[in-house]
């Protein structure tokens, strides 16, 4: 799995995890939901996305040719 596909599957996970603590554990937990799209939004701008970081780091090889 490349790094890039394990930041989208990594963004899904920690959606639905932040909805269901939404749900059935305290609403504010709706502002892990928003800083994880925001997070999104941003790294579609500048690439810069920390998750994607800490995943390389941890041995996920890059999607693209150029690196």
């Amino acid at each position: 799995m490349s790094s890039e596909r394990a930041v989208l599957a990594f963004a899904g996970i920690m959606i639905i995890v932040s909805l269901l603590l939404t749900a059935y554990v305290h609403p504010n937990f709706v502002w892990l939901t928003a800083f994880v799209g925001a997070n999104l939004f941003q790294s579609a701008f500048t690439g810069f996305c920390p998750a994607g970081t800490i995943l390389q780091k941890l041995g996920f090889k890059s999607s693209c040719a150029a690196k």
